[in-house]
């Protein structure tokens, strides 16, 4: 910041954990505005701690975006799409579309699709040509082997990877692309965020359905509407009870972003952050 000039003091990094740095900037008397990026859990003290001094809280918190695949002839591409998306950035996205809603007569396509989808994606370490590399930490690795395990008891249909690390990676934080199959809405790996590389797969019997099934669920950062006409797949993507929809073809997008619910508060993008961190301010004059 200083070799691009920016004044002294208009940028000040101060690091440190929740309770002793994240606590008293949120309650102290003289920061005016929170940003916030992380989980729901530490978005959720941040407002607590903020509310005595009535300050502006904006916050991208958790997600488990839905991503409805339409029954058309750009099928087999989106649903490839949608697996490769969810394993970039080894699936460490808010926004990531990890429930991925297919018509159900296709489950069984989609499976096919996303098994060799997964398979083909390469984990290694980040320096060398690979397509994931390791997940953020130790605790991380280990909530995702959990909750892969608990999707495995709780009956969902294993269709790539699954727990423990890649072949050939002893140590390390490496993670699986892994893909479940056959998920109804109430197991555990459709509610909670895993926030690492796992796709679930749920069918659905009607567009009416897909979007029940989207809108159920706790969070709402985002959602995703995958179809080879723009216009259908940005009509279901509206449908989705999300501040920040994606609408898609094969080679089309339209994005906008925020989010709501147990996701977010307050808003993101230049617009809609500038007004959370600039204050209008009136005058008037008597003459």
């Amino acid at each position: 910041m200083d070799a691009a000039g920016v004044p002294a003091g208009v940028f000040n990094l101060v690091q440190g954990d929740d309770p002793g740095v994240g606590v008293p900037l949120a309650g102290h008397a003289d920061v005016d505005t929170i940003s916030f990026t992380g989980s729901t859990r530490a978005g959720i003290d941040i407002a607590r701690n903020a509310a005595p001094t009535v300050k502006r809280v904006t916050q991208e918190l958790g997600g488990k975006s839905p991503d409805i695949v339409l029954d058309d002839e750009a099928f087999t591409e989106n649903v490839g799409k949608g697996v490769t998306s969810m394993m970039g950035n080894s699936g460490q996205t808010c926004s990531a579309p990890s429930r991925m809603l297919v018509p159900a007569a296709r489950v069984g396509e989609a499976i096919a699709i996303a098994r060799e989808t997964a398979s083909g994606i390469t984990v290694g370490d980040p320096h060398g040509d690979f397509a994931m590399g390791p997940v953020v930490s130790g605790a991380q690795f280990e909530k995702i082997q959990e909750l892969i395990q608990k999707g495995i008891d709780e009956g969902a249909t294993l269709v790539a990877a699954g727990t423990g690390r890649p072949d050939g990676l002893e140590k390390g934080y490496y993670v699986k692309p892994t893909v479940f199959a056959r998920v109804t809405n109430d197991m555990t790996v459709a509610r909670e965020e895993i926030f690492g590389p796992v796709v679930t797969i749920l069918g659905y019997d009607s567009v009416d359905h897909a979007v029940e099934i989207a809108n159920d669920t706790e969070y709402g950062l985002a959602g995703y509407g995958a179809g080879a006409d723009l216009e259908k797949a940005r009509a279901v993507a509206r449908r989705i009870r999300a501040d920040g929809s994606r609408s898609t073809t094969p080679s089309t997008s339209a994005v906008r972003s925020a989010g709501t619910r147990r996701a977010a508060t307050g808003g993101s993008g230049a617009s809609s952050a500038s007004t959370t961190i600039w204050r209008p301010r009136e005058f008037s004059a008597r003459g």
